[in-house]
């Protein structure tokens, strides 16, 4: 059954770099993370990710005006067609150079590519019979340095082009006679974006300096004095056509004034003549053309604005910051946040489940606790008091607190009702906090020491310090309460794991000895079993009553894998990277998952202790131990070609500052050329067992069971057919109906059954109802009451499901300890909404 689990969601991170796009509804906005797509759902306060990946980080993306066609480009050229309604990746392609801009015309029909100096442009794929699915129109060159952006007139037959040799060019789609390209030239810096009036009359161009220009297409007589001083075009760069009557010619110059601020991006929506612009101090301005009126100047970042766009509409502007890894809309009239994300801003190190599985909450080495919605992947709490490096977070029980404890010395106690840091945990003298353990009530509070060796043991009503457990020889790596309460069990990297009962007087203390450092230790749901993982790559299990090893499991060669850039071994002689760092029980303890310092999560039988199956958590060529084996014509004699630093090759000064402080590890992550590496911090089932999530270096990972779209019939019989329930359930027999619309197991059937059986039916239909259909109908109805209105008619069920077929839940508690949990989340679901209302 796990081993069917599916890549679902990716939260904890909201942009890294590459531009933006908005749909052409204006209602959902796309975001490159990393190699993947995420789709964020303003309207209905969503985020999908999509299944696809690119080889490398995405660098420019655009959506065909139809919304048909999605083109995402990495930063080696290598570019995916996508069908974007069914997220299906159609063909593959390589421009085999970076590309810094794409952009389809607004009649779709074709798409513009810049590749280094020159423009090219392609029939959209799919609108008549081709062999192949890019064709190319025609080629455009001219500019004399690399091409900064692409703009499509309204009508598409014209475009213009930007470059860094500070000029800018209109160019025809198809020839016109006597028509030769304009140039328009008279900045002094690259020339960042060029726009179309909505009349076309008019073009404005934007520079890195920050100089606007209007070029106005007017009649020489026209002109004024004042006029006839500004730079005009060589006589052959006008159209010829019109050489004699009309030209192209600067009718005005402004400045944005931003002083030492260079303008990194901009958008300009020609119905609503706005002109946004962002800055590299993290400003960005709205601008009302022609007349260049200032609407609005805010400051939203300490760090550069790397994209900006505008949505149909004109109403909401999406900005993109790569350094702090933010997305923000902004509705401009309003002046409001539509959606405002940060993910962590270096990496992330744990993460736990609440018990309803409804929210995971994630700590990195910035210090934050974040808590993310599974429903929805938004984050919508960050707690920043910690200094220093978040080392683990643990949900309590009831769900209501969240705990926190970090290299600062401290573990902290977070209330999620009026979202405070109400409690602060301190041992006499500062240590650093690497593992931590709250009890199933709620009121005991335990963590690990790196340093002294120490278990620290808190009361969290009073905040006390109650007791300091010590025996341990090397650092604590990990902790866990069993789920009775009683018992704390404790690993080390003195190759032991210590079971401590908290609350006794003797301190009685078992000792679970290993042949290796121990890295982390987990209880399995039932209490009866613990599981331990070691530095040699092995998870052994320990029977917890009688203190036997009961099994082993080898993991060294499933986990290991991938070479980094600068290894001087293969994959297969690397020892880094061999060992689980985390492992967790599935919901009902069938099977244990784990992950370590490589590209894979291992999931094992626990019975059989066996490997069931094999998850890689990215094909991300950029980073770092993805690749089994390196290619040798990458390899300089001043080392791997991806790790020289080139920014001294860069013709700015500002590009080539490095403004991280000497000696830091962890400076500016976008200047340094050490490449992320792959590896999996922590991985954490859902308490519901349909979900489980991976904090990754690509951020949150959550893979999940949907069986949706499976045709899965259960004690199938050739008699039962769609119109054969429809026909029993028109003659009102609802008991036969909806067991045999469960032997079917398709949806929209039980559903229909479900729905049409009268509220006062319901009592008789749940007395007689097979034992064996329970399970199914309380999954059913978890599902459904998320999405369906009838509110009442769902309690009306679940009550009498639950009171007449209680002896026999409480008989399997385990068996429907998944589903009623999953059940408990839909009801707490619908409460917190009506409680808004």
């Amino acid at each position: 059954m796990y081993a069917n689990s599916q890549f679902s969601n990716l939260c904890g991170t909201v942009y890294t770099r590459g531009n933006l796009c908005f749909t052409p509804d204006g209602n959902s906005l796309l975001s490159p993370v990393g190699n993947r797509l995420s789709l964020f759902d303003l309207v209905n306060n969503k985020s999908i990710t999509f299944p696809f990946e690119n080889q490398k980080n995405i660098s420019r993306i655009a959506l065909s005006p139809n919304a048909n066609i999605l083109l995402s480009v990495d930063e080696d050229g290598r570019v995916l067609l996508v069908n974007f309604q069914r997220r299906i990746v159609l063909h593959e392609f390589n421009f085999k150079s970076p590309v810094t801009d794409v952009q389809f015309s607004p009649d779709g029909k074709f798409f513009g590519v810049a590749l280094g100096k020159n423009i090219q442009v392609w029939k959209s794929p799919g609108l008549s019979r081709e062999f192949a699915p890019f064709v190319m129109h025609h080629k455009y060159t001219g500019h004399y340095d690399e091409v900064t952006s692409i703009t499509w007139s309204t009508d598409s037959r014209f475009f213009l082009s930007t470059s860094k040799d500070m000029t800018a060019k209109l160019h025809s789609l198809f020839p016109i006679e006597d028509f030769a390209t304009v140039t328009l030239s008279g900045h002094k810096n690259y020339v960042i974006g060029a726009y179309f009036s909505k009349d076309q009359n008019m073009i404005y161009t934007v520079s890195k300096d920050g100089a606007l220009f209007i070029w106005k297409f007017t009649s020489p007589q026209t002109l004024t004095e004042d006029d006839e001083q500004h730079e005009e075009m060589d006589i052959d760069d006008v159209e010829p056509e019109l050489s004699k009557s009309k030209r192209w010619t600067i009718s005005s110059r402004h400045y944005f004034n931003q002083s030492g601020a260079k303008v990194i991006c901009s958008a300009y929506h020609a119905s609503s003549n706005l002109l946004v612009v962002g800055f590299s101090s993290g400003i960005f301005g709205i601008w009302e053309m022609p007349e260049f009126n200032n609407i609005h100047t805010l400051s939203i970042s300490q760090k550069a604005i790397d994209s900006v766009t505008i949505n149909s509409t004109g109403e909401w502007l999406a900005f993109g910051s790569s350094k702090l890894g933010q997305l923000l809309v902004w509705e401009w009239q309003s002046e409001s946040y539509v959606l405002k994300q940060q993910g962590h801003y270096y990496d992330m190190n744990t993460l736990s489940y609440s018990s309803d599985g409804q929210n995971i909450a994630t700590g990195g080495d910035d210090g934050k606790v974040k808590v993310w919605n599974t429903m929805s992947g938004f984050c919508f709490v960050t707690f920043s008091e910690h200094t220093s490096g978040v080392s683990v977070v643990e949900f309590s029980k009831n769900g209501h607190v969240l705990f926190s404890a970090s290299l600062d010395g401290t573990v902290r106690a977070f209330d999620l009702i009026r979202y405070r840091n109400f409690r602060t945990f301190t041992s006499p003298s500062p240590v650093q906090f690497t593992s931590l353990a709250v009890d199933p009530s709620g009121e005991i509070v335990c963590a690990g020491s790196m340093d002294t060796f120490e278990i620290f043991v808190w009361s969290v009503q009073t905040g006390k310090l109650l007791d300091i457990m010590a025996g341990h020889e090397g650092p604590i790596s990990g902790l866990t309460f069993s789920p009775t309460g009683l018992l704390v069990a404790s690993s080390s990297w003195d190759s032991t794991v210590r079971v401590w009962n908290v609350f006794e007087r003797s301190k009685h203390v078992e000792v679970f000895r290993h042949t290796s450092d121990v890295l982390t230790v987990v209880f399995r749901p039932d209490g009866k079993q613990l599981a331990s993982s070691t530095l040699d790559g092995q998870i052994t299990f320990w029977n917890v009553e009688n203190g036997d090893q009961v099994g082993t499991v080898e993991g060294r060669k499933d986990i290991s894998g991938g070479r980094k850039a600068n290894d001087r071994t293969t994959a297969a002689n690397s020892s880094s990277g061999k060992s689980f760092n985390s492992i967790c029980y599935t919901a009902d303890g069938s099977c244990v998952i784990s992950g370590g310092n490589s590209k894979y999560i291992c999931l094992y039988d626990v019975k059989e202790k066996l490997l069931i199956k094999k998850y890689q958590i990215s094909h991300n060529l950029s980073l770092d131990g993805i690749q089994e084996f390196l290619n040798s014509k990458y390899m300089t004699e001043a080392g791997p070609l991806d790790l020289i630093d080139q920014s001294g090759d860069l013709s700015d000064l500002e590009d080539r500052l490095d403004t991280s402080l000497p000696g830091t590890q962890k400076g500016d992550l976008s200047v340094r050329k050490t490449r992320p590496e792959i590896r999996t911090k922590c991985v954490k089932f859902s308490p519901t067992g349909r979900s489980w999530a991976a904090a990754s270096t690509e951020g949150l990972l959550i893979y999940s069971l949907d069986e949706l779209l499976l045709f899965d019939p259960f004690d199938l019989e050739m008699d039962i057919t769609p119109s054969s329930i429809l026909k029993t359930l028109n003659s009102k027999d609802y008991l036969k109906a909806l067991v045999m619309s469960f032997r079917l197991n398709e949806r929209y059937i039980i559903r229909q059954v479900y729905e049409t059986i009268p509220p006062d039916d319901i009592e008789l239909v749940v007395k007689d109802l097979p034992e064996k259909y329970i399970d199914k109908f309380f999954k059913f109805i978890a599902v459904n009451i998320e999405e369906s209105p009838h509110l009442e008619f769902h309690l009306l069920w679940i009550i009498k499901l639950l009171t007449t077929h209680g002896k026999y839940l409480k008989q399997r508690s385990n068996e429907f300890s998944t589903i009623l949990r999953l059940l408990q989340k839909g009801v707490g679901k619908v409460q917190e909404d009506i409680a808004k209302l």
